[in-house]
């Protein structure tokens, strides 16, 4: 116990325990939202590069929600289909480490980017004449860049604080996934650093955000009360009830796992969750932010059009 946890070489991923029927059916259906999703925010992403009329702060922010929601699907979701079919749901030490870093690193930055798009939206209904001017490409740079680089940063502390721990078994993850809580379930050392660090960013990417982004859609929707056209205060409403189901999905659930007090039978319910993280957010983003808007309609037509010419 003395050295370090070098002589960890792999963790099991209990994963469900389901029949293999049951297990092979979720194969399919599983598989199916994941390559729904990668290619809705793939063809999202590039729509939003090729179509000039796109190139707006909200399409750009856009832009980048796409590429966070197909890179944190596809850090999860293969893994948990090959465990799906296969009896030996092993991971190495090193590809869990860095399946916990990414995780950590995608939700931060997408909690953060969520942040900047309901900001974005503030500005576009309740300052309307000033937009242009506050929503700069410089300022919405530095806003992709801030959140990036703040999600990445806290990731990287959560890896470095769960490298330095001593892994002593039973080696087996009950999750689908490398899910920081359930590797910390395994440590043979105190491990109260690192939940106080895991509660700390909690409070700094989805408390302080989540109520950032409650102050934005409050305004809006005062601001909406106020337009005098019933048609564009009906589509102005739908638009913003449509992003906070969303939100409050994705920040809920995130919430629970991470700020709410252990209880009887929470990792099976963490599973069920996680599952929205890794496979139906991403699949629901592209729908509610983009796939429903006509601009973006109007961008696939015209890329079809110039495809069939």
């Amino acid at each position: 116990m003395g050295g370090n946890q070098s002589w960890v070489t792999e963790f099991i991923l209990v994963g469900f325990q389901l029949s293999a029927e049951v297990e092979m059916f979720l194969f399919w259906i599983f598989s199916l939202f994941y390559i729904f999703s990668l290619l809705a925010n793939g063809m999202i992403f590039v729509l939003i590069v090729l179509d000039q009329r796109l190139h707006t702060p909200m399409y750009f922010f856009l832009s980048h929600l796409a590429i966070i929601d197909m890179s944190y699907a596809s850090n999860n979701v293969p893994k948990m289909l090959a465990n799906l079919v296969n009896q030996k749901r092993t991971i190495s030490f090193a590809p869990c480490i860095v399946q916990t870093f990414l995780y950590l690193g995608l939700a931060a930055t997408e909690c953060l980017i969520l942040v900047a798009m309901s900001y974005d939206r503030f500005v576009a209904i309740c300052h309307p004449l000033q937009y242009t001017v506050i929503m700069s490409w410089r300022a919405c740079t530095a806003l992709v860049i801030t959140s990036w680089s703040c999600g990445f940063v806290l990731a990287l502390i959560h890896a470095i604080l769960l490298v330095r721990l001593l892994f002593c078994g039973p080696l087996e993850i009950n999750h689908l996934f490398c899910e920081i809580l359930s590797v910390l379930k395994l440590a043979c050392v105190d491990t109260w650093i690192n939940k106080v660090v895991i509660f700390s960013a909690s409070v700094f990417v989805l408390v302080g955000p989540l109520c950032l982004m409650l102050v934005s859609y409050i305004r809006i929707l005062w601001a909406i009360l106020n337009i005098q056209s019933k048609e564009g205060r009906k589509k102005a409403f739908s638009t913003c009830s449509s992003h906070l189901c969303v939100v409050g999905l994705f920040f809920g659930i995130a919430m629970v796992v991470y700020m709410v007090p252990e209880s009887s039978q929470r990792e099976e319910k963490e599973k069920i969750l996680s599952l929205f993280h890794s496979l139906f957010n991403p699949m629901l983003n592209p729908l509610i932010y983009s796939l429903r808007n006509a601009q973006v309609k109007d961008a696939l037509y015209r890329a079809l059009q110039m495809r069939s010419m």
